[in-house]
């Protein structure tokens, strides 16, 4: 019953089971529920329930947009939307409405979705919680999950204790919540509602491991595709040789059906491929001897958690009971990687934050003392620290008496990675296997002892690489913890691989069948039907 896809879902649309307004209305209802969790910054109900009407009168007429019309989604607030204030959770934005919409944006209006609202984030998608943005931090559902309470109590922690609330994952923290509190497709106060609870679906961005960090965090799919292969136009740039729009959804098949609507080139991103895409459909895989799954010897790391180590192996032996080959492989430059990226992000940001200047949009001060006044100003009062630190470090990096120590040795730095992952996959490995995160999500109060920058480098170590090497990356929920949190891994592709990445997650999914969250206070009416879902089919525990 909880199994069905958004092709599944466009068919009963189709066949009136449910319509879109019902969808829109129930999804309405339980972000007002979920209001706790700070997931959303700003919800477009208006909005949302006009596209539901018309996506309802091209159903009645039998002149459906496609598979998205009609399907309630949530939006990144780094992406713009034309009428609908875009923030980037900072003062410099607050109050900032775009006249166009993001390419990735309009596709997705332009399929008939309904755009729910606009997800929060770190500020400027700096960071790797989800907990510095103006509008506060973002709450992980799990934290109120039955698995999580009844795992405390057991544990001689208080259940109501609220104040230990975990962090999501940044920066896409507030899509991954979304997602995972079921808030941008469905609620379920109508039993005919209860099958399509598990089709939901945000976006995000990625740009050294901002969909995955926080899907591995909230028990979700989080698809980085292939650099070039969807369009960054009008998402807001952090990191331009880096950064890719993200998908969040619950399963790996509803990843590829969104990622099919939104590839291809964009005369308006030159980065984007030339090539015409095909659509993401993705066979189901039933015979892996044919694969080889390679294991980097170096992302066995001595601060990599031993639950999240134990399903690794567990996952890799999987893999090979089945008849793949699994291999150790080396990516020998692995160690420069987080200094690397560090150099080249700090760098880019720093180019990229000079637009916000007080003069064109957004945030201006008062000073009228004199231009450079002005500037200063505006810049003190519009970015928070985390931002100002990056934008100093990267204008020492760029400075002419450290460019070339410090930028173009980056850069070189930066081939020798991808240059590994070539070398891998040009050895007959079709898929890399990693964790995703060094271990589970961390409550709130332990997350902030240390300073973003701290978390940032020790939260990416897994995923940035990818992005520096433009590589399609996916991450998996395999399995709760000892104290009932999600485990994600990570599979990394070749280069505009990335249908062929999806088809080996989707076979992964569907031996591990990652539970349901039970959120029984918010969702009382389904709590029989969560209790009923199956833990899993292969246990990786």
């Amino acid at each position: 019953m909880l199994g069905r896809t958004l092709r599944e879902v466009s068919v009963a649309l189709k066949q009136g089971q449910i319509t879109p307004t019902e969808l829109c209305q129930r999804c309405l209802s339980l972000i007002k529920k979920t209001k706790f969790l700070n997931a959303y910054i700003t919800v477009s109900e208006e909005v949302a329930l006009k596209q539901a009407e018309e996506s309802e009168k091209r159903y009645k007429k039998g002149h459906s947009l496609g598979d998205l019309d009609g399907i309630p989604i949530a939006v990144k607030d780094n992406f713009s939307t034309s009428g609908i204030e875009t923030t980037c959770a900072s003062n410099m934005l607050k109050g900032y409405v775009p006249p166009y919409n993001a390419t990735v944006v309009q596709k997705l209006l332009d399929q008939g979705a309904l755009l729910m609202g606009k997800t929060n984030l770190d500020e400027f998608a700096m960071g790797s919680g989800s907990t510095d943005g103006i509008f506060g931090p973002v709450k992980n559902p799990w934290s109120y999950s039955k698995q999580y309470r009844e795992k405390r109590k057991q544990n001689s922690h208080s259940e109501n204790e609220d104040s230990n609330w975990l962090i999501t994952g940044g920066s896409s923290g507030g899509s991954a919540a979304a997602v995972s509190a079921f808030t941008c497709f469905a609620n379920c106060e109508s039993s005919n509602l209860i099958l399509w609870l598990k089709r939901t679906w945000a976006l995000g961005s990625d740009t050294g491991g901002s969909t995955r960090n926080p899907a591995a965090h909230c028990g979700v799919v989080g698809l980085k595709p292939s650099y070039g292969l969807v369009s960054r136009h009008g998402l807001i740039p952090l990191v331009n040789s880096m950064d890719v729009p993200g998908i969040l959804t619950r399963c790996v098949d509803d990843a590829a059906t969104v990622l099919g609507v939104l590839a291809g080139h964009d005369p308006k991103d030159s980065t984007t491929i030339q090539d015409p895409v095909k659509p993401f459909t993705l066979p189901s895989l039933t015979d892996v001897s044919k694969l080889c799954i390679g294991i980097p010897k170096e992302y066995l790391t001595p601060e990599l958690s031993s639950e999240v180590q134990s399903l690794w192996s567990k996952a890799a032996n999987l893999f090979e009971s089945e008849g793949a080959k699994v291999t150790e492989v080396s990516l020998p430059h692995t160690s420069y990687s987080i200094v690397c990226y560090h150099v080249l992000c700090t760098s880019e940001v720093a180019s990229n934050m000079a637009r916000f200047d007080g003069l064109e949009y957004g945030h201006r001060c008062d000073s009228d003392v004199s231009t450079e006044a002005m500037y200063a100003a505006t810049r003190r009062e519009g970015f928070n620290d985390v931002v100002r630190g990056r934008i100093l470090s990267g204008n020492f990096f760029l400075l002419k008496e450290n460019y070339e120590n410090y930028f173009v040795k980056a850069q070189k730095v930066r081939r020798l990675i991808a240059n590994d992952f070539v070398n891998v996959f040009n050895s007959g490995v079709d898929v890399l296997l990693t964790p995703t995160t060094l271990s589970e999500a961390v409550p709130y109060t332990e997350f902030i002892k240390e300073d973003n920058r701290t978390r940032s480098a020790q939260d990416d170590i897994f995923t940035q690489a990818v992005n520096m090497a433009g590589l399609p990356a996916v991450s998996v929920p395999v399995a709760l913890s000892s104290q009932g949190l999600p485990i994600g891994l990570q599979f990394i592709g070749r280069a505009f691989c990335d249908q062929q990445l999806l088809i080996v997650a989707k076979w992964f999914e569907k031996q591990v069948q990652f539970p349901v969250i039970q959120l029984q206070e918010l969702m009382d009416d389904c709590s029989s039907v969560f209790e009923n879902e199956k833990l899993a089919s292969v246990s990786l525990k």
